[in-house]
């Protein structure tokens, strides 16, 4: 019993210092919104590329065209590059191009076998635009009217190099409801923003591919996206590489610049995250394992000890004091997210269904992550049995329904 409490010590230790952690960054996460352009620099803006890789898109691309289109900033162009799509994208894209004469369409190349899709269709992108400032946004985001000048007065006042934004995660089923906002969750509670700005370690980066905006200047010293084109998870990767450069950046909340809704259902999420965690841990079926144990004994475990001990063991009451302090820190945590990103408040209490989630998604990573079927995405399989041999195993032609 002494073990047992002392564990959970422990724990309610790790757990208030997460905390600490997690009321810094929510401070520190400032709101895009907040910050607008000089009136001297809109005398003569620069022009600012907004850049869209597509791959079987049609479900989105109107909808994040027409937004785009809409943007107050003055002087813009929009390139889209159409990378390999089997659907309408194209077709779609070039209507919208007789409409906008600031809106081009690229055909993107085939993908080489030494790098990565989302890396090659960036830097394909990059390697057309003609701005001082580069935008990499998905083509399943839908922007306000200020989401780009907000996002470029952010970058400026606070003189980074370049940013990542954080959308406004639209979820809709359980399914999505249960996992997409525990990325925030997770990040927000373990990585100290703090040293993101402070400390030129690159190891304290992070970023999402959803809305990265770079200076062009440093974008192309430091390598582009060709310096991480075997980088499942470029986004994170390429904002090391700004910081490895000794540039400065930093991410921010852009809630009320744009939304995004990354998944639609079950078979979305699985493959989704299952790409996620098996890059984050670059591929390392140790430390995935280990983590998953962490996760499991700190967040989920002390709400199956709880129960046991309300009603089926005569736990001390320090034992039932101190698991009740770690739930309650759990869940505060959970409030603040669920206030800070606009989620559902009902699924505060769905926190350890959400872990269930987690710990079984984090598994089926694992186990793909060493198949021969490797890690799919985007209608493309990838090897990666070895971090150092990451390559596309096959690319699938689907002519009826993409998605």
């Amino acid at each position: 019993m002494n073990i047992l409490i002392f564990y959970n010590g422990i724990v309610l230790i790790l757990l208030t210092i997460i905390l600490a952690n997690y009321l810094l960054n929510n401070y520190l996460f400032k709101d895009i919104s907040n910050f607008n352009l000089s009136l001297q620099f809109l005398k003569n803006p620069p022009l600012l590329s907004i850049l869209i890789p597509a791959r079987n898109e049609e479900r989105n691309i109107r909808r994040c065209l027409r937004s785009l289109t809409r943007q107050d900033y003055p002087n813009f162009e929009i390139i889209v590059l159409d990378d390999n799509s089997t659907d309408n994208t194209a077709k779609i894209v070039q209507s919208y191009c007789e409409k906008y004469p600031n809106l081009k369409l690229i055909k993107g190349k085939p993908l080489p076998s030494n790098w990565l899709g989302k890396s090659y269709a960036c830097q394909q992108l990059a390697n057309s635009a003609s701005g001082k400032y580069l935008l990499f946004t998905d083509a399943d985001t839908l922007h306000f009217k200020n989401s780009a000048s907000s996002a470029l007065a952010a970058m400026i006042d606070n003189k980074f190099d370049a940013i990542s934004v954080f959308a406004r995660q639209i979820t809709v089923t359980i399914h999505e409801r249960m996992m997409v906002p525990f990325a925030n969750y997770f990040l927000f509670a373990f990585l100290p923003l703090i040293l993101v700005i402070k400390s030129k370690n690159p190891l304290f980066c992070t970023a999402i591919g959803q809305f990265m905006l770079f200076k062009k200047e440093v974008y192309e010293k430091i390598g582009g996206h060709a310096s991480v084109k075997s980088e499942i998870l470029e986004d994170i990767h390429i904002s090391k590489q700004v910081k490895r450069y000794g540039y400065k950046f930093m991410i921010f909340d852009g809630k009320n610049n744009f939304y995004c809704r990354m998944y639609k259902n079950l078979n979305e999420v699985i493959n989704g995250y299952s790409k996620v965690l098996a890059a984050v841990f670059g591929y390392n079926l140790i430390i995935q394992s280990l983590i998953t144990l962490l996760v499991f004994f700190v967040f989920l475990l002390p709400f199956i000890l709880l129960p046991l001990a309300l009603f089926l063991f005569n736990f001390p009451q320090i034992l039932l004091s101190i698991l009740m302090g770690q739930i309650t820190i759990i869940l505060s945590i959970k409030v603040i997210q669920t206030i800070r990103f606009k989620d559902r408040f009902i699924d505060i209490f769905l926190f350890p269904l959400s872990v269930v989630y987690l710990l079984l998604i984090s598994i089926h990573s694992m186990v793909k992550c060493k198949s021969k079927s490797g890690i799919y995405w985007k209608d493309r399989n990838y090897d990666v049995s070895s971090e150092e041999k990451l390559k596309l195993i096959k690319e699938n032609i689907i002519k009826d329904n993409p998605k």
